[in-house]
């Protein structure tokens, strides 16, 4: 099967990890038609707009009515499908995933969709965001379990992975008296934390988002039937009309007679304020805002806060490009092309030599040194996690003949960790967390260095203050947290399985 790693965050030199993209959800039901794989090619299709929100695994799960097919392994999207795996999968109905880990490692096991087998028949899930209260659904697990008094279906009940994901499935699946829409509205309201879910049964297409819909959903309408996906960029991909979002604490459902919909919880809205920064296409629209557009705002209102007399505004390809533009239109300063971006570093199976990851940088960037030398540079890019990268760029810079470098950030110090489907660096790996930004600009070696403020950056979002998370900028988290013992990507691969001895499993860890 083909292995994949996954791309190089922006912000990263060769073999250094940041803050990494969430997961990419995708579903579609579609009226039978002479292609049988339709659903499957256009679920694909759909995963490659999202193959920005996770590089690790990809996998789709399609149904003809009476079974359901799940193909899925470890790779970028174009690496596990070909046209012959999407002609096998045959039906009307499919949901599809490319994977970020958050919760569990990355592994095969964890990839998605995940499946289980039931006595009313058989449930598919995916998942984007992450849970907070996962040892409280492991217990729960384990009482559903015990409350069935037999066990005709080792499948239903023992957890196959190592992920919050797959705790959700296995609750799904342990209603065995009652329809997959009467289970998720019994188990959707015990789940806390982040969760934008697609998930099916033979018959029927399911999407969900948590009461503060942290993490994005979206509703797209086709002319032979709908689709659910992370972002509005999947929907335009298939040639599907935006509907509206997926409400904070609803539940959809599609199938032949037609679409519906319950809410689970009331609303709380608290949107990814990060979604705006760096995770969402471009191309994609949140909460009615284009999502570049936004990006250029708060280049223009960086200007304003934070301006500089200089010669040349340049970004960070390529996330820091529409920023860059906002700025260069809100000084008044020239904008140009200062760095030349590989776009495959990240997509390659060999691993750096200590001695080629030296060069650093310069396997990523390149600077045109025709466009820099004698020019004070505006150097405009999204975030800062430790700043080596930074660091190499303004010495790269310099090389090439800058005469000034000011940094210019286009999001507020990042300060906290995400628990909410974002894996950033630890706490204490944050640059921002230990300097102030006169200590950062010292540590990077550039002539000046701002942030917008977070006043800026919501205000560009032209969403309430109160209706986004903030907390990696401010430290307030909108779902309660439990102890930091029962936080981490790592949590479940120790905890023990639930009634383990029924199944003969020891633990959840993986050889």
């Amino acid at each position: 099967m083909p292995r994949g790693d996954g791309r190089l965050n922006h912000d990263l030199l060769p073999g250094e990890k940041g803050p990494q993209d969430s997961c990419g959800v995708f579903g579609v039901w579609a009226s039978p038609s002479p292609d049988a794989s339709e659903v499957a090619k256009l679920t694909y299709f759909g995963l490659y707009a999202l193959q920005h929100r996770g590089q690790e695994s990809a996998g789709i799960a399609v149904s003809n009515g009476s079974q359901i097919l799940v193909y899925k392994d470890m790779g970028l999207v174009a690496q596990v499908f070909d046209e012959g795996h999407l002609s096998a999968l045959r039906g009307h109905l499919a949901i599809g995933h490319t994977r970020y880990s958050t919760t569990g490692s990355s592994v095969w096991e964890n990839a998605q969709p995940t499946f289980r087998s039931t006595a009313a028949g058989a449930v598919a899930l995916a998942h984007n965001g992450n849970l907070t209260n996962t040892r409280d659904l492991l217990e729960l697990v384990d009482k559903r379990v015990a409350e069935s008094g037999e066990l005709p279906y080792e499948s239903m009940h023992a957890l196959h992975s190592t992920t919050d994901t797959d705790i959700v499935t296995a609750l799904l699946a342990s209603y065995p008296d009652r329809s997959l829409e009467q289970a998720a509205m019994a188990v959707l309201p015990q789940l806390r934390g982040a969760f934008s879910l697609v998930f099916m049964d033979e018959g029927t297409l399911y999407a969900a988002r948590d009461p503060q819909g942290i993490r994005p959903l979206v509703l797209g309408r086709l002319e032979r039937g709908w689709v659910v996906a992370s972002e509005t960029a999947a929907l335009d991909i298939v040639g599907a009309a935006q509907v509206r979002e997926v409400e904070p604490g609803e539940l959809i459902a599609v199938d032949e007679h037609g679409l519906r919909t319950q809410h689970f919880a009331p609303a709380e809205p608290k949107g990814c304020l990060f979604e705006y920064v760096y995770l969402a296409r471009p191309d994609t629209r949140i909460a009615g805002r284009s999502v570049h557009a936004t990006r250029v705002e708060v280049g223009r209102r960086l200007a304003v806060e934070a301006p500089a007399e200089a010669d040349l505004v340049i970004p960070v390809p390529e996330s820091g490009t529409p920023a860059a533009v906002g700025y260069s239109q809100g000084s008044g300063i020239p904008y140009g092309l200062g760095l030349v971006k590989n776009s495959y570093v990240g997509r390659t199976f060999i691993q750096p030599s200590q001695t080629i990851r030296q060069l650093g940088i310069r396997l990523k960037l390149n600077p045109l040194r025709e466009v820099i030398a004698g020019q004070r540079l505006v150097v405009v890019d999204d975030s800062i996690v430790r700043g080596n990268t930074q660091r190499a760029l303004v010495r790269m810079l310099r090389e090439a003949g800058a005469a000034e470098i000011h940094v210019r950030i286009s999001s507020p110090p990042v300060k906290w960790p995400c628990f909410y489907g974002i894996d950033f660096a630890s706490p204490g790996e944050l640059i921002a967390n230990g300097l102030s930004v006169e200590e950062i600009r010292a540590s990077i070696e550039a002539d000046s260095l701002a942030y917008i403020s977070l006043e800026g950056l919501v205000a560009a979002t032209e969403q309430p203050v109160g209706n986004l998370c903030r907390a990696c900028f401010d430290g307030v988290y909108p779902v309660e947290l439990p102890e930091p013992e029962l936080l981490g990507k790592d949590l479940l691969e120790v905890e023990p399985v639930p009634n383990a001895a029924a199944f003969g499993h020891e633990s959840l860890t993986r050889p």
